[in-house]
């Protein structure tokens, strides 16, 4: 047997292996992180239309999906009274949100061991946050001290975990202190740190930044539960926005190009164990800027290893409170995330609710 046709044979094993045995898991990090491919999404099942009132055991009961393909896990976790005292949240209400999240989206029973199972010691995790729009409208920095916390004990030396944004301007704004050196954990800004020269990818091509080419090793995206007027939604995937020299020239057609394409890079798809949405409030309207008239006290935390089913909960999350709200749906407004199929069909995830298992943690 020739050197090729061998080559051929361990892909054809290796899909089979993913087929079988990782089934519905086999597109996640969690499975790439131990050296499985991704593969496969929803293969054009869409992002149906957000349906009000949802069952909270899993986003689409009844559906049909085949039994033999493992439903990939979204993890929310609802605190009432999490924001009741002031702006600062309630450390234990907010540790058991987002620990719990956290666990059940690694398959463990606690965050720590969900860690430990993402990571390995020698990784160097940049943790992606959106701060863009300051305080009130950015992943909180408790939240995020929870992660980096729970990171160390899962082993991850502090001085390898770096929590990292476009500007340390911007993550200043949202109440983090730029710490660049020592051997604790770093909370660094891009600035105009990034390659000097662009890469192709999707239907354009950026320089990106340096610290994620060069350094990072894996990933933890932190995103926001907020609405674009552009793209739709904000969620994870279009936090890697802030990983590139040229968002702005981004958007066109509701960045519908641009958002999967960006996230199907392998500086980025080949990193990422976790997405996290910072759900303490969200945003239905007005985004992507703070706008307090359309912000609500969600009082919760999601949390998956499929960067695409996180994004249709939380998609759906958003128009069952514009709905709530006498709002028009965001397709009405001729702006739904029309990109969440695409990402889906880019063997990214899962986007059909149908096959997404939403558990309340």
């Amino acid at each position: 047997m020739s050197e090729r046709e061998r080559h051929s044979v361990d892909d054809e094993r290796r899909r089979v292996l993913r087929t079988l045995v990782l089934g519905g898991l086999a597109a996640t990090p969690l499975a790439r992180a131990f050296g499985e491919g991704a593969s496969g999404g929803s293969g054009g099942g869409g992002v149906p239309a957000p349906a009000a009132g949802a069952g909270s055991a899993a986003a689409g009961s009844g559906s049909g999906a085949s039994p033999s393909v493992r439903a990939p896990v979204v993890a929310r976790a609802h605190r009432a009274g999490v924001l009741s005292e002031g702006s600062a949240p309630d450390p234990r209400k907010l540790a058991a949100a987002v620990g719990s999240a956290v666990a059940r989206a690694g398959g463990e029973d606690t965050p720590v061991a969900a860690l430990r199972r993402l990571f390995r010691p020698n990784d160097v995790v940049g943790i992606k946050v959106n701060c863009i729009a300051g305080r009130g409208l950015a992943p909180h920095p408790d939240l995020v001290g929870r992660l980096t916390g729970w990171l160390q004990e899962a082993g991850v030396p502090a001085r390898n975990i770096i929590i990292w944004d476009r500007t340390d301007r911007e993550l200043a704004g949202a109440g983090y202190t730029v710490t660049r050196g020592g051997d604790g954990v770093r909370v660094i800004g891009t600035n105009d740190a990034y390659e000097t020269t662009p890469r192709e990818w999707g239907p354009t091509g950026s320089c990106f930044a340096k610290l994620l080419v060069e350094d990072l090793t894996a990933l933890i995206n932190v995103g926001v539960l907020k609405d674009h007027d552009l793209a739709g939604v904000s969620l994870g995937l279009k936090n890697w926005y802030g990983a590139i020299n040229n968002p702005n020239k981004c958007h066109d057609d509701g960045a519908a190009p641009y958002i999967p394409h960006l996230a199907a890079s392998p500086l980025i798809r080949e990193k990422l164990r976790l997405t996290v949405i910072d759900g303490l409030r969200g945003q239905c309207h007005g985004g992507p800027g703070r706008s307090p008239r359309w912000s609500w006290p969600y009082e919760g935390v999601l949390a998956s290893t499929d960067p695409v089913a996180i994004e249709s909960v939380g998609y759906r999350e958003i128009e069952d409170r514009r709905r709530a709200v006498g709002l028009k749906s965001l397709a009405e407004e001729k702006r739904a995330p029309r990109w969440i199929e695409t990402a889906a069909k880019l063997g990214l995830g899962e986007s059909d609710l149908r096959r997404i298992r939403l558990e309340d943690v």
